[in-house]
């Protein structure tokens, strides 16, 4: 049995930001480890809009063969950022192959249906599995008492998909 591939892809436009702790956070979480890969995309500049960019190429094909995908940004205008769309546009339809977990973060509570009802279904279109999104507050993203119910519930799917990949 191999080892699961997992990543974490964060669409905020800041670079280094909570949105990007809060995936890392999720991600140990998950599966009690780092990363395989990690893409911060703000770090990646005009490379995104750059079709044939090979860093960008190299990423989709890395994060598209992951066995796991925690997919985090914050919530803007009721929905993902412009910069993750960017980055998922480059996906064939079901070229993820594997789990995708929406992350977002937002300021209050009324966007809270957000990872489920606008990014979730892209994951799918895209050929993830999603066992459901999560939708932290901003101001308890570092907090894992803010996890920790959606964890319960989900954990133990996500392992039994893991372990069957495997």
């Amino acid at each position: 049995m191999s080892a699961a591939r997992t990543a974490v892809v964060v669409g905020n436009p800041r670079p280094a930001s909570r949105t990007l702790d809060a995936a890392l956070l999720l991600h140990r979480e998950l599966v009690g480890g780092e990363p395989d890969l990690v893409v911060d995309l703000a770090t990646l500049g005009a490379g995104l809009i750059d079709w044939s960019d090979p860093t960008v190429e190299g990423l989709v094909a890395d994060v598209g063969g992951a066995d796991l995908v925690v997919v985090a940004c914050p919530t803007y205008k009721a929905t993902y950022t412009g910069l993750l769309k960017l980055f998922l546009d480059r996906f064939a339809v079901g070229q993820l192959s594997g789990i995708a977990v929406p992350l977002m973060l937002g300021g209050g509570p009324a966007h809270a249906l957000a990872p489920d009802v606008g990014l979730a279904p892209l994951l799918l279109h895209l050929g993830a599995v999603v066992p459901g999104g999560l939708y932290v507050l901003d101001k308890q993203y570092d907090d894992p008492a803010a996890y920790e119910q959606w964890l319960e519930r989900t954990r133990p799917l996500i392992t039994r998909l893991l372990a069957s990949a495997a």
